[in-house]
């Protein structure tokens, strides 16, 4: 989502003669898009500003003066604290003010430093700026598009409700413009983002509410689109009309991110994730039963408040019976204000550490193991860049895996099928059998 963030700020100030830069010591104005989901990410926003205020100063010696923004969600949870511990900040804007930056640019001159970190009651969306075709075309055949933002279920260890704010849906038809514009623009594949997108419960034109299934479906009907993705999801949310979307939907990929955070249910219960480890498994049966050859990925936390050995023993039982063919394992990170952050039974950092290490091993079997498994099939690719080698094309399969392959650039676009001839550590490698659009 901070990607889609990033774009959307970069072209609307474009239409104030913005335009991007990779040389951070060329640019006029630095903003940093930060996240707040753990301690880490959260404390590096101020290792990179300390980066940052040395150019600023660089730039102030040369007559040029260059001005600083954090937006994001550190920036609405810690607002003006931001300037006090990085005065070299001239502007802090939260997820839900983007639009206002071209205005608050403008003020800055007059008002000196600001904060904007307010939930307004209008749609950011209908006043951010749409992206150029050159830009879109530049970002590649492979776009993100948020369908939903914020989250209404509040568990004990996440920040997102107070930085991003209670459930909201974007119209149907507005999401579907966006769409349109990118296929028509080069974009051949687009993931549906939100902080929980199964949740999607946007207008239709005649105002009836509308769920992910529905929009996917009608997502996937966009002349030149040839690949519908989604994520991040809830399992609560996973409802039989989505699951059927995956039988009935080719364009629909096989693959679906699902966090599950733990398999202990003394641990979810804890976290207010109001599912049961043998809820999750039930979802994960009728998703296969749906999709036979679909691909499930999760999330995990470790060294939650409270976790026992045994707890963690569940975990590992329960990656054992999935069968991930990726996963993202984190160790617990206190978010202030959460209740999670208050509970007694906080877990030692030696102790997060050795159980990260084993459920990543774990992990990392089963990825290689599901990787291996593609070996010689045939899967639909789409490319999408050059490879690192002359002559060669790197795209990515249904199952979200980098394929390389030896072909001609004219194939970046292309939806190809290709006979998988080996599993590498990161990547697979393949030869381009025929293609399909």
């Amino acid at each position: 989502m901070n990607v889609y963030d990033s774009h959307r700020m970069a072209d609307t100030l474009a239409g104030e003669g913005y335009a991007e830069t990779a040389d951070p010591g060329a640019a006029d104005l630095i903003i940093l898009n930060t996240c707040h989901i753990r301690e880490k990410a959260a404390e590096k926003v101020y290792s990179e500003l300390g980066r940052v205020r040395v150019l600023k100063q660089a730039a102030a010696r040369e007559g040029r003066q260059v001005v600083i923004a954090v937006a994001g969600c550190v920036a609405q949870a810690e607002g003006a604290e931001i300037i006090r511990r990085a005065p070299a900040v001239d502007l802090v804007v939260g997820p839900q003010s983007y639009q206002h930056l071209p205005a608050l640019l403008g003020r800055l001159a007059q008002e000196g430093q600001l904060v904007d970190t307010e939930f307004p009651l209008e749609d950011k969306f209908d006043r951010l700026t749409a992206p150029s075709p050159q830009a879109t075309r530049a970002r590649g055949v492979a776009a993100f598009v948020t369908v939903q933002e914020g989250c209404d279920k509040f568990c004990s260890f996440c920040v997102v409700p107070y930085t991003r704010g209670a459930e909201a849906s974007r119209p149907v038809a507005a999401v579907l413009e966006e769409i349109a514009r990118l296929a028509e623009a080069g974009v051949r594949e687009v993931t549906l983002i939100g902080q929980n997108v199964n949740a999607y419960h946007g207008l239709d034109r005649h105002g009836q509410a509308t769920g992910l299934a529905g929009l996917i479906r009608a997502a996937a009907t966009a002349p030149g689109i040839c690949r519908v993705r989604y994520t991040t999801s809830h399992p609560n949310d996973m409802s039989e009309d989505l699951i059927r979307a995956h039988r009935d939907v080719p364009a629909l990929a096989p693959y679906l991110h699902l966090p599950v955070q733990s398999g202990s249910d003394a641990v979810l219960k804890s976290m207010n994730r109001r599912h049961r480890a043998a809820d999750y498994l039930d979802i994960v049966a009728r998703v296969r039963a749906a999709r036979p050859d679909i691909a499930i990925s999760s999330d995990f936390i470790v060294g939650y408040p409270g976790e026992t050995d045994a707890d963690f023993d569940q975990t590992l039982a329960l990656v054992r019976a999935v069968g991930f063919a990726s996963a993202y394992a984190f160790k617990y990170s206190a978010r202030p204000g959460t209740p999670a952050a208050e509970m007694s039974g906080q877990i030692d950092e030696a102790t997060k550490v050795r159980r990260l290490a084993a459920l990543q091993e774990l992990i990392e079997d089963g990825r290689q193991a599901f990787n291996r498994a593609t070996v010689g099939r045939r899967l639909e690719v789409l490319f999408e860049k050059p490879g690192r080698r002359e002559g060669q094309v790197v795209g990515r399969s249904p199952y979200m895996q980098a394929v390389f392959a030896e072909g001609p650039r004219s194939l970046i676009g292309a939806l190809a099928e290709v006979e998988i001839l080996a599993a590498e550590p990161h990547s697979l490698r393949g030869r381009v059998v025929s293609t399909a659009s």
